[in-house]
C-alpha cells in the first residue's frame, strides 16, 4: 500500500508562486518516510511543539515544509511550505 500525499491550498500556492515542482517536495517527503522506517537518509526532520504540535518540520535549504504524518492511514498532509522566517506563523 502506498502513501497518499495531500497539499493544503496555501502550500500549493507557494510552490506555484516560486516555480517549485510538487514532485520535488514529494521526493523530500519520500526521504522523510524512509527515515521514519529506520533507514539512514540525509534529511533534517524535527517534531514541532506548541501551536504546531503533531506536525513535523522538514528542512529543504531555506524552505521549510510543515507536514502531518498519519502512519495508521499511510497519509501525509502538507500543511504549509514557506521560507524559514515565515513558515511558523499561523
Amino acid at each position: 500500500m502506498s502513501w497518499q500525499i495531500d497539499f493544503h491550498k496555501d502550500a500549493a500556492k507557494f510552490l506555484k508562486t516560486n516555480n517549485i515542482l510538487q514532485s520535488d517536495i514529494i521526493e523530500v517527503i519520500k526521504k522523510a518516510l524512509k527515515r521514519f522506517q529506520g533507514e539512514t537518509v540525509n534529511i533534517n526532520i524535527a517534531k514541532l511543539r506548541g501551536v504546531w504540535s503533531g506536525f513535523y518540520r522538514v528542512r529543504v535549504g531555506n524552505i521549510r515544509v510543515i507536514a502531518e504524518f498519519d502512519f495508521d492511514k499511510r497519509r501525509v498532509y502538507i500543511e504549509n511550505i514557506d521560507w524559514r522566517g515565515r513558515v511558523y506563523k499561523k
